[in-house]
């Protein structure tokens, strides 16, 4: 069937305007994804195979994949990248927690009473700066001072729309720039947050050397039995639901490696006397022994991912809070040598220190996410929901907690669905950036992260077919987790 000459011109005219969009996806994405793929399979060395050797690459198989999974630094990299994920729970909370503030009518009614509001903030912001002069502060409390009262006279001035865009504001920032800018804030020497620091690290190190080596070792050890009570109490938990037919084979078993992973990890990097460790290993084979006994005792049977949802949900909190007791109770070991320092407790050279390179960058993640696109959805999602649901809570006479739980998550499902899976692919790819930025993948490789070493194989060893090995090898990582929660998670959204 031949084409009139208008079909033609338009045909043509249709692909003059996409043209260049795909020469550009087959020149810039599908090629050099295509020849990655190739490279992965040969053993190209930019120090052995380039312009000025007579050699070239070969084909070598599964070399690269095999020398992969035998490396102790990809392991070292994969866990860097897990742990750094572990704040993704808490920048979602912190979103959730952000939208849920600024959904409120923050403006008032009373045009006058929110300026007279305004201007007595201003005031007493005003005579706060003069307070800090005279006490001989820095600058930067100063401006911080000065920030804070703007942000509040703003606020009270135009409600929403101002806090808004303060919250979203710093997400149109440079990723680069914001780095560099938290870099000079863990400044270890003379850093706004070390200075900040200082004075309640002086109090704290009155406390510890007041309160004696004996009295610390004994919260510690008391921190260790906390957390060895969770276990028992998450299997406790997961057996009743296996009993009741809520819980099937998958959600036992992840649940259950979730929940007993800090048992079998902190024995190896904790300094608390060996019998709290035998406490804490004897909860968790407590735990095991009690949740074998209850799966004895199944009245219902369900299918095998049932309530896999809430019981990774729950159990990966409360993995979270037994490292968080478990790190506590390792700190108060430590804090009896810290504080007998002639200068007491130091504060933390947070890039430079092995312990707290990963931490620092968390919490600088943490508050990245909280104005970031996760808030905007998140506002979205609340201003969706119908009504009719709050003014039925309010008949029932439901609480704030019951309107929340009851009606606000379950309908903000398919957003907290979305922004989960978008950040388990956004945690298992980033870290590049930011470790090159503030830490340059230190120290001792700390802050290393897959995405980084695809980058130092790569671009700064030559190794190009062991770095596509690398790359793709983090493709079915994500892949597959991604697949995983499509597979299980989309079921508890709403249509």
């Amino acid at each position: 069937m031949s084409l009139s000459r208008k079909q033609t011109r338009n045909l043509a005219t249709g692909l003059a305007f996409i043209g260049p969009n795909v020469v550009g996806f087959l020149v810039f994405t599908l090629f050099p994804l295509i020849f990655s793929l190739v490279m992965a399979f040969t053993n190209w060395d930019l120090r052995l195979h380039n312009a000025f050797t007579a050699e070239s690459p070969h084909f070598v198989g599964l070399a690269n994949f095999s020398r992969l999974f035998h490396e102790p630094d990809f392991l070292k990299f994969l866990g860097n990248t897990l742990f750094l994920m572990m704040g993704i729970p808490f920048a979602v909370g912190g979103s959730l927690c952000a939208a849920l503030l600024l959904s409120q009518d923050l403006k008032g009614k009373d045009r006058k009473a929110s300026t007279t509001i305004a201007l007595t903030l201003l005031l007493l912001a005003s005579c706060g700066c003069l307070v800090v002069v005279g006490m001989g502060s820095s600058a930067a409390v100063i401006l911080l001072t000065g920030v804070a009262c703007l942000a509040l006279t703003l606020g009270f001035s135009f409600g929403q729309t101002a806090y808004r865009t303060m919250f979203y504001f710093p997400y149109f920032t440079s990723g680069v720039a914001t780095y560099l800018l938290w870099k000079r804030l863990y400044a270890p020497l003379n850093g706004p947050i070390n200075n900040a620091l200082r004075p309640p690290l002086e109090v704290i190190t009155n406390l510890a050397r007041a309160a004696g080596p004996e009295n610390l070792l004994g919260l510690a050890i008391l921190g260790a039995f906390l957390s060895a009570l969770l276990p028992i109490l998450a299997m406790r938990r997961l057996g009743h639901l296996w009993r009741d037919g809520e819980a099937g084979e998958l959600s036992l078993i992840l649940g259950s490696i979730a929940v007993l992973l800090p048992v079998v990890l902190w024995p190896s990097w904790t300094q608390v006397p060996l019998f709290a460790k035998g406490t804490v290993v004897a909860g968790g084979v407590l735990a095991v022994s009690l949740l074998l006994y209850q799966m004895q005792r199944r009245e219902f049977t369900c299918v095998f991912d049932r309530g896999l949802g809430p019981v990774l949900i729950t159990s990966l909190g409360i993995m979270i809070l037994e490292f968080a007791l478990l790190g506590l109770a390792n700190v108060l070991c430590k804090l009896p040598a810290a504080a007998a320092l002639p200068d007491g407790i130091p504060a933390p050279e947070w890039l430079t220190q092995y312990s707290w390179a990963k931490p620092s960058l968390m919490f600088m993640g943490f508050w990245g996410a909280i104005g970031s696109n996760n808030m905007l959805l998140y506002l979205a999602g609340l201003s969706n929901i119908p009504p009719e649901l709050y003014e039925a809570a309010d008949i029932d006479g439901a609480s704030r907690s019951q309107r929340f739980w009851n009606v606000t998550w379950p309908q903000l499902a398919p957003v907290t669905f979305f922004i989960l899976v978008m950040s388990t692919i956004g945690g298992l790819q980033g870290g590049f950036e930011m470790a090159r930025t503030m830490t340059q993948g230190g120290p001792a490789k700390a802050t290393t992260t897959l995405s980084y070493y695809v980058y130092t194989e790569g671009f700064e060893t030559g190794h190009l077919g062991y770095a596509s090995a690398i790359a793709w090898t983090l493709f079915a990582l994500v892949f597959a987790v991604t697949l995983f929660n499509w597979k299980f998670g989309n079921r508890y959204t709403n249509d």
